[in-house]
């Protein structure tokens, strides 16, 4: 009886202590500098690219979802986004911006296998120079170092702004949504891929809701998430959408990928041998988070919002568009 009760008091002891670590060292937005910091290190020590491979983002796994390879889910994914924003339909040699690139695994398949022209960028230094090492000669793909909040690029300078996953990390989404939105050419294409959290206008967060909504924002770097509504409203008060912003939830077909990530430190046990016991210990500090986010984007916390808006071709188009938007809302 009392070995019983010593196993569970050192079992709670561990217990307490893991939580302690895990809150303690939170990776909290400060700045962009911390947001690229913490990049740096995920791609200097290698776990995040040997885990999820060259995408990191969430898989598609379809509607409703199937069983799929973790890494081939992802690549999957790239696709689906083309099919969906229309961007297969687009002439070989149409450029792209990848805003938020990571290591370039999205840019690669662009260039490689739809022929597009790719610029790609992020915060993260340690990102473009691992972008660049895994990217074959023969593609027409670049990658650089630049903030998505204060593009260095001129008005109007691509057919296609494209991003997976980067607004969770910025501080300011009207900032955010006005620098995607400036950078398109006339009749360009944006299309956007985010993690999303409910819209707290129509149902405010509960008592459980508000401390799993701030361990997601705190863990990786997020200042803040938006809802779908609101971003969709943020692109269009930029006044360069045409019509209405399109969006879509896909929080179904990539749902699959939180609890697929966990599971892959048990089927693929090399990560043991490769990185040691404190690459596992890094990993296993991962996993509550992305418990959290299963549970957020299951019970409706969290949803995955697709966007696809279209810049206003002219000025003449623009004013007609702004004066229609005026007229709804008086009405």
């Amino acid at each position: 009886m009392n070995l019983l009760v010593s196993a569970l008091g050192i079992l709670l002891v561990l217990a307490a202590t893991g939580i302690a670590v895990y809150l303690t060292t939170a990776r909290r937005y400060q700045s962009s500098e911390s947001v690229a910091n913490s990049y740096d290190r995920w791609t200097e020590d290698g776990i995040l690219e040997f885990y999820w491979g060259e995408h990191i983002h969430l898989g598609h796994y379809g509607s409703p979802p199937e069983r799929k390879d973790f890494l081939e889910a992802k690549s999957d994914f790239v696709g689906e986004m083309v099919r969906w924003g229309g961007l297969d339909k687009l002439p070989r040699g149409t450029t792209i911006l990848d805003v938020g690139c990571g290591i370039g695994g999205s840019s690669r398949i662009l260039a490689r296998d739809y022929g597009f022209s790719v610029t790609g960028i992020t915060i993260s230094p340690q990102q473009v120079k691992r972008a660049r090492e895994l990217t074959p000669e023969d593609l027409d793909v670049t990658f650089l170092v630049d903030d998505a909040m204060s593009l260095s690029f001129p008005d109007a300078s691509f057919d296609v702004v494209w991003s997976i996953e980067a607004g969770p990390h910025m501080p300011d989404k009207t900032v955010f949504a006005r620098e995607l939105m400036r950078v398109l050419k006339p009749g360009g294409i944006l299309i956007v891929a985010d993690w999303n959290q409910r819209d707290d206008r129509q149902k405010p967060l509960n008592f459980w809701e508000k401390p799993v909504m701030q361990q997601l924002l705190d863990q990786w770097s997020h200042p803040a998430f938006s809802s779908i509504e609101g971003f969709s409203e943020l692109l269009e008060e930029t006044g360069w959408v045409e019509g209405k912003v399109t969006t879509a939830d896909w929080t179904e077909p990539t749902l699959p990928s939180w609890l697929d990530s966990i599971w892959q430190g048990v089927v693929r046990p090399e990560g043991l041998l490769r990185f040691g016991l404190s690459g596992f210990i890094k990993s296993l500090r991962e996993v509550p988070t992305m418990f959290l986010m299963w549970l957020a984007f299951s019970f409706g916390l969290c949803r995955f919002g697709m966007f696809r808006a279209v810049r206003a071709n002219s000025s003449e188009q623009l004013t007609e568009t702004l004066s229609s938007r005026s007229m709804a809302t008086k009405s």
